[in-house]
């Protein structure tokens, strides 16, 4: 196999749920009819769309055969245990039955990986106390590594020039051993698998975990013993966030420090951006793709992170408080001249970026075509709109991607089917819709069942617990707070799919009078807001879906009694002219912040306190109006220093939509 294809698409088991577009930090994933396509020479191997795929269908190269095939061919071997192990191997208390199981399966000797951090941890500390040198990037995780190379190639420079720990050791043994033993990596990292050309072969947690299952081997039968030498120091924190500057005891200060330290998908890309745009540049990067590589997707399980942290911290103070310090300085030392230099080739995937009139037309062809059509809801697993769409211009993507432009879209053609009664060519283009549509639905389930099922948990068991505890438990209060902040986000999750499925329109001939009285009495309207109305129609008659208008105009109404705390005036008036009929709601209230203008429909903002609002009533009802081939226009002003303040909601409907008459 390729080198570079180590992670690959089992194509029977992919759906579309876009859940691997969305975690990849290097955008490596491209959607053909409907199929996620790992593009090999983009991928940085970082194993996000293996963790976060619930059917399997993202997997990584087994190196499994491979090593059972050299120990059947009774190679000599030594196992470089990673020291992320204490997380891995949490069910056995005595780290010695670990090395005992790896003895038991044939390594001649078990080594680990942490004296090569030692070793690495002591080249550090010259770059950082150069106060006058170049700024480096650590270079200890190989996924992190690649994205620079391949997306930030100018930086390559500012790769620290030091070999991981993984290279460190390998280095240590051929000096120890030339070539008398082959060497095996046992790691939580699936990058690992192509860091370098000094280890023979690499397997992760989950691979060995087969290994010793296939075998038959268990912990309990297997005898205890030591690692062979060198055995390690500091250097076994390593696996865990901030692990070089705990190995080096160099201070992450706000004031005094100068090592910036970021992990996880999202914060070391941003960490890289900044420092590229100089916003950082005088501080030292420490990163890792993961949250530690104690949360690396070649752990057999993931569990928690501060959890897995604890199990490697007990393991590193008890090694330290039994270690022979005098032989360990004695080991490091004896390594002091070895070459850890290494040295980068820049990869350049970077592409020429689109145009805005490229952009445009794609946006166009969604019926994008203002700003507040582009919800950045980030359904298609893109951060934003515009990001969907230079993926489309570049071939990775697909507009059916897009979740509210296929339910617009889908409404559309049900309703041309209806009305025109087209012809079988039509017929197979709904169904195709149809199609469309069903996948959509199972992205909505996904999200319930990843989402609601936790929630579910986290909510019954806090509780539970609150039941159990004593009522003068001090406790009692964190575990409500809990319980309700899970609640929250239980209801945040049923408004995501409430604005995700939109209903089918249900269009009656209506009242309009009727339409605006029903949504005014539906809430409770305090005593100090006066309300006016004022029907100003030549006809009182239109084709809407009454109850989602109901609740269009309801939304609206709420947010402009809670923006008049201390009393105003509502006024809402209706007009119609040339079959277009306009509603206009007006409040006396605080008005709204032109910073938040272009914010109004986005999905999950609101300017309310935490807990009194999910930001997903105002996007819901431009929804609506859109359904309705509506518009729906804002005027407002928050600056009592301009005049009075107070916003104005105007909507355009047409009186029927061509759909009933």
């Amino acid at each position: 196999m390729d080198p570079k294809k180590i992670i690959y698409t089992v194509e029977d088991r992919c759906e579309v749920c876009y859940s691997c577009v969305r975690v990849c930090p290097a955008k490596a994933i491209s959607i053909k009819n409907g199929q996620a396509q790992v593009i090999h020479e983009r991928c940085i191997a970082c194993g996000n769309c293996v963790k976060v795929c619930t059917r399997e269908a993202k997997r990584f190269r087994d190196s499994a055969d491979e090593l059972i095939e050299m120990l059947g061919a009774g190679e000599s071997i030594i196992a470089c245990i990673a020291p992320s192990f204490p997380a891995e191997f949490r069910e056995v208390a005595d780290y010695r039955y670990v090395v005992g199981m790896f003895r038991s399966l044939g390594f001649s000797k078990v080594v680990e990986v942490a004296f090569g951090a030692d070793l690495v941890a002591r080249e550090y500390i010259k770059l950082l106390n150069d106060p006058d040198g170049k700024k480096f990037i650590s270079s200890d995780c190989p996924a992190v590594v690649n994205y620079i190379t391949k997306y930030h190639p100018h930086l390559t420079e500012n790769l620290a020039p030091i070999v991981s720990p993984v290279m460190a050791l390998a280095r240590v043994l051929k000096k120890e051993y030339g070539t008398k033993y082959k060497l095996a990596l046992i790691s939580p990292c699936i990058a690992k698998k192509s860091e370098s050309n000094e280890i023979d072969v690499v397997l992760t947690f989950k691979e060995i975990r087969e290994v010793f299952r296939m075998k038959g081997i268990e912990y309990q039968h297997c005898e205890p013993t030591e690692f062979d030498p060198p055995l390690s120091g500091r250097g076994a924190i390593f696996p865990v966030s901030r692990g070089i500057i705990q190995t080096i005891n160099v201070s992450e200060d706000y004031v005094d420090g100068n090592v910036v330290v970021a992990d996880g998908r999202l914060s070391f890309k941003e960490a890289i951006n900044e420092f590229d745009n100089g916003l950082i540049a005088d501080q030292h990067l420490e990163l890792l793709c993961c949250e530690g590589c104690i949360m690396g997707p070649g752990m057999s399980s993931q569990g928690k992170p501060y959890q897995s942290r604890a199990y490697v911290t007990r393991y590193v103070k008890g090694k330290l408080k039994n270690i022979d310090r005098k032989y360990w300085k004695s080991q490091v030392n004896k390594y002091k001249t070895l070459n850890l230099q290494r040295e980068f080739t820049p990869d350049d995937c970077r592409v020429v970026y689109p145009s805005p009139d490229e952009i445009m037309s794609i946006w166009n062809s969604m019926g994008k075509t203002e700003a507040i059509d582009r919800l950045d809801c980030q359904a298609c697993g893109y951060e934003s709109c515009k990001e969907h769409a230079v993926a489309v211009l570049r071939g990775l993507a697909e507009i059916d991607m897009c979740l509210p432009y296929m339910i617009k879209k889908l409404h559309q053609s049900i309703g041309e089917l209806n009305l025109k009664n087209q012809t079988l060519a039509s017929v197979q283009q709904a169904l195709k819709q149809s199609e469309k549509l069903a996948h959509l639905g199972q992205l909505s389930a996904g999200i319930a069942h990843e989402l609601n099922n936790p929630l579910g948990v986290v909510i019954m068991y806090s509780n539970i617990l609150i039941d159990e505890a004593k009522p003068d438990d001090p406790q009692v209060e964190d575990l409500k707070m809990i319980a309700d902040q899970a609640l929250r986000c239980k209801n945040i999750v049923g408004g995501l799919l409430n604005f995700a499925r939109k209903n089918k329109l249900k269009v009656d001939n209506i009242n309009i009078s009727s339409l605006i009285n029903r949504s005014l009495k539906s809430l409770v309207i305090p005593d100090n807001i006066k309300v006016h109305t004022a029907f100003q129609l030549k006809n009182d008659q239109a084709g809407l879906d009454e109850e989602q208008m109901i609740q269009a105009l309801t939304n609206i109404i709420k947010n402009a009694i809670e923006a008049m705390p201390d009393g105003g005036s509502l006024n809402v008036t209706v007009s119609d002219r040339n079959d277009i009929i306009k509603i206009d709601i007006a409040d006396t209230g605080t008005g709204i912040e032109q910073e938040h203008m272009d914010k109004i429909f986005t999905p999950f903002f609101t300017t309310k306190g935490l807990g009194k609002g999910t930001g997903l009533g105002m996007p819901t009802t431009y929804g609506i109006i859109k359904m309705h081939n509506g518009k729906i226009h804002i005027e407002t002003n928050a600056d009592a220093e301009r005049g009075n303040t107070g916003t104005t909601f105007s909507i355009e409907i047409p009186r029927y939509n061509n759909q009933v008459s």
